[in-house]
This record gives structure tokens, C-alpha cells and sequence, in this order.
């Protein structure tokens, strides 16, 4: 079975926020929009190690309902209230799957003329994906798994465990 321990995640987190320290080092201050509900872990633990003032925000979109399967079929249902207009953003998500839900994110937020966006992903399912889009930052490259944990969920289950690891075919069924 896969599994990405809590240390390693705490380790990769610390990683990426240096990175992102290093890169807006000369920022006044940055926009972290996390995409909800699953990356809201992911990005509380990567706020909390970046050093540039910021501020952040959240946009919750759906796309794969009780299903293991994406749709395919990207709703909005919680926008964002910051103005991004002229500012740094970097968006925060928990997983890199297909691609075209961070890709109808990415292509709204441009759509609002950011001085700069970034995407930040736990986790990159290159494997799966079906659109041209890559992170800036992203902590594992994983498997075509269904993976649950720190945030990421099954039909709402498993958000709270401390660390990643493949979703059993019993727990699919039940």
C-alpha cells in the first residue's frame, strides 16, 4: 500500500515554503488561495512557514462529487473575496490529478489580472494528467492511486489522518 509519512510531509512542506520564501523574498506580500476543502491542512502547515507577510483566501470548486472519478465538469461553488487585481498569488491544492479543475482555476484567476500566479500542489499525479499544466511547486510526484489523508478525502472520510496513503478497495466499496 502507498503512503507518504507525517514526517515526510512536514519535511516537504518546510521545503516548499523555503523555496517560496527565496522567490518572493522581495515581495511586500503574498495572496495564498487554497482550494477547498482539500488542501485547507496542506496549506495551514505551508502559511505557517512562509516568512512573507500574507493573506489568504479560499475558492471551493467540485468536480468529482461521491465518486473516485472526476467529472470532468468543474463548478464554482465559493469564490474568492480578496481582490488579486496587481498582486502575487499563489494558489494552494492538494492534488495535481487531470489537471482541468487547476487548469479552470488557473484560467480564472488570469482572468483578474494577478501581477504574478503560481501553483503550489502536495501531490502530482503526472500519470493522469489530461491537460497542459504543471505546478510550480509540487511536494511528491505520487501513483495513479486514490489517495486519502491530510485533507483528502473519500465521500468526506479520512481528511483527518496525519499522512497519505492509498484508499483500500474495501474502503471504496463501503
Amino acid at each position: 500500500m502507498f503512503i507518504i509519512t507525517e514526517e515526510e510531509i512536514r519535511k516537504k512542506v518546510k521545503e516548499i515554503a523555503e523555496r517560496i520564501n527565496e522567490d518572493y523574498k522581495n515581495c511586500d506580500e503574498i495572496i495564498l488561495i487554497g482550494v477547498l476543502k482539500g488542501a485547507f491542512v496542506f496549506l495551514a502547515d505551508l502559511m505557517r512557514e512562509i516568512k512573507i507577510p500574507s493573506k489568504i483566501d479560499f475558492i471551493k470548486v467540485s468536480s468529482y462529487g461521491q465518486s473516485t472519478e472526476s467529472s470532468g465538469i468543474v463548478r464554482i461553488e465559493l469564490d474568492t473575496s480578496i481582490d488579486i487585481t496587481n498582486r502575487d498569488v499563489i494558489i494552494v491544492e492538494d492534488i495535481l490529478d487531470t489537471g482541468l479543475t487547476l487548469k479552470y482555476i488557473k484560467e480564472l484567476f488570469l482572468s483578474r489580472n494577478p501581477k504574478s500566479l503560481k501553483l503550489v500542489v502536495l501531490l502530482d499525479k503526472i500519470e493522469r494528467r489530461k491537460v497542459d499544466i504543471k505546478a510550480d511547486y509540487v511536494g511528491f510526484v505520487v501513483p495513479d492511486k486514490f489517495l486519502v489523508g491530510y485533507g483528502l478525502d473519500f465521500s468526506e472520510k479520512f481528511r483527518y489522518l496525519p499522512y497519505v496513503r492509498e484508499l483500500s478497495e474495501t474502503e471504496k466499496s463501503s
